[in-house]
């Protein structure tokens, strides 16, 4: 059944024309976290500059007003800075209201208790104009700030669902060449009766179970991460025998969330780009340390190191996508180690 023609005015918020303001209230996290930025200077410049202007043109008729006015200005204003504080509808219209009262208080008073009948009157016009302005002034910067820290928290969430996403394609992103070979191998020592199939299925279902969970995770502790690490390079060890050799040197009392695969990207590209593509095979040395509030994490492979006019490849470019991401003051180096690579993260 369609609405009748006055169902719109019926859900008519009357209450706006008595109590104005925007509705949002915004928890203290919120604020917290995107009602950060700072007060716009600008707004005092505008208003200082105008009441100049208004006590050029107007201050020879009431000069007595002068410094009531110069008073009143400051007030405004850190009335202004407390509403940007704080922008909601109970501080603007608890404002608002106080200022009428003020307003009409002391003009009351001046007219009845200094004889100011005459001057108040000729002002009255002026003055109205003036409340007006000022209320009005504060409705719109009250809507401003709601609507500015409202898109704050739509750009935040959409960073963090962006890095969200962007985790759990990295995690997707386990190689699956590396999934298939390993199985391959494992399928084929289970054929023959070979006595590493055991060790390895142990070393592959580890290794799942530490790495599905990266696809939930924005944050993992170094300890995770450091066992998916040490699962993979025993798996890659058993492939390759003899040709591959690792030492991993983190203290167990080490604690630093990071993003999840970070350190394994770059076990994998030393493994990839270092010992695989040599005939003797290499080593693998994994390390970290902590100096005094930064942890430094490194990698570092015996291979043939980095090529001339080399560049990073997808895996490395959205791993350090993912650390700024995360961490914005962290930084990945790469450099030539002679012999080998040696990869840097420090948190």
């Amino acid at each position: 059944m369609p609405a009748p023609p006055n169902a719109k005015l019926l859900h008519v918020d009357w209450s706006a024309w008595f109590y104005p303001g925007p509705r949002r209230v915004f928890t203290a996290e919120e604020m917290a976290r995107a009602g950060s930025q700072p007060w716009p200077l600008g707004i005092d410049h505008y208003v200082y500059v105008n009441l100049v202007l208004l006590l050029a043109i107007f201050g020879h008729r009431a000069p007595w007003a002068w410094p009531a006015v110069l008073v009143s200005s400051w007030v405004l204003l850190a009335t202004a800075r407390w509403l940007w504080r704080g922008p909601t509808r109970q501080r603007l219209n608890l404002a608002c209201y106080v200022f009428f009262v003020a307003v009409s208080v002391a003009g009351v008073g001046a007219s009845r208790l200094l004889g100011w009948r005459e001057q108040v009157r000729d002002l009255l016009p002026l003055l109205l104009a003036v409340m007006t302005a000022i209320v009005s002034g504060w409705w719109v910067l009250v809507l401003y700030r709601v609507d500015q820290i409202e898109a704050r928290l739509r750009e935040l969430a959409e960073q963090d669902a962006a890095l969200k996403l962007s985790t759990r394609l990295a995690a997707a992103q386990i190689q699956p060449h590396f999934l298939f070979n390993t199985l391959a191998s494992l399928q084929h020592w289970v054929d023959t009766q070979d006595e590493r199939a055991a060790p390895l299925l142990r070393d592959f279902t580890a290794y799942l179970r530490a790495t599905l969970p990266m696809f939930e995770r924005e944050l993992q502790p170094l300890a995770d991460e450091i066992e998916m690490v040490r699962r993979y390079l025993a798996i890659m060890q058993a492939r390759l025998g003899a040709r591959l050799g690792f030492a991993i040197d983190v203290p167990a009392d080490l604690e630093m969330p990071l993003p999840p695969g970070i350190v394994l990207t770059l076990v994998e590209n030393a493994i990839a780009h270092g010992i695989e593509p040599q005939l003797q095979g290499g080593h693998v040395e994994v390390a970290a340390r902590r100096e005094g509030g930064r942890l430094t994490l490194s990698v570092r492979d015996d291979g043939a190191g980095l090529a001339p006019g080399w560049a990073e490849g997808v895996g490395l470019a959205n791993t350090r996508r993912r650390l700024l991401q995360a961490c914005p003051a962290a930084t990945l180096t790469l450099e030539n180690a002679h012999p080998g690579c040696l990869a840097t993260l420090t948190l």
